[in-house]
């Protein structure tokens, strides 16, 4: 058993299996697809955000057909590295994603992410499924094998 206030061991990385992102926005999610053997993330879906009910629901369905071992979610940290309120609101997200799903949630700096996918050329209906692939290829890159 570790010792009181040891931080604990960094979870294994999944070798195998398909992550799924998220770029959490009041009124739309950006979702992303990727794979722990490819590494590479790619665009998948922007999913409205208007209720609960309709936000799990659709998540529920990606899950369902995709059957991730890991969710990736933006954190919007501000400009200076700070907190800001959609922090809150992308955290409460993860959280509850997690708790409903059961599956591994991490935490990916999102910064800068929209205007990369803007550089990118991506379409203005398609920013925000852009912006989650720019998410989980940050987390890929950043996890090396």
């Amino acid at each position: 058993m570790p010792e009181a206030g040891a931080t604990p061991a960094p979870r294994p990385l999944p070798t195998d299996g398909t992550a799924l992102a998220f770029d959490y926005g009041e009124k739309k999610i950006g979702v992303a697809l990727g794979n722990f053997i490819t590494r590479e993330a790619r665009p998948l879906t922007i999913l409205p955000n208007i209720t609960v009910e309709g936000r799990f629901e659709a998540v529920a369905a990606l899950i369902r057909e995709w059957s991730p071992v890991l969710l990736v979610v933006g954190m919007p940290v501000n400009p200076e590295g700070g907190e800001q309120p959609s922090m809150r609101l992308a955290r409460r997200f993860g959280n509850q994603i997690h708790g409903r799903f059961g599956l591994p949630v991490e935490w990916v700096d999102e910064r800068y992410t929209s205007r990369l996918a803007q550089m990118a050329g991506a379409r203005p209906g398609a920013l925000d499924a852009e912006a989650a692939s720019i998410i989980l290829q940050q987390y890929f890159d950043q996890h090396p094998l």
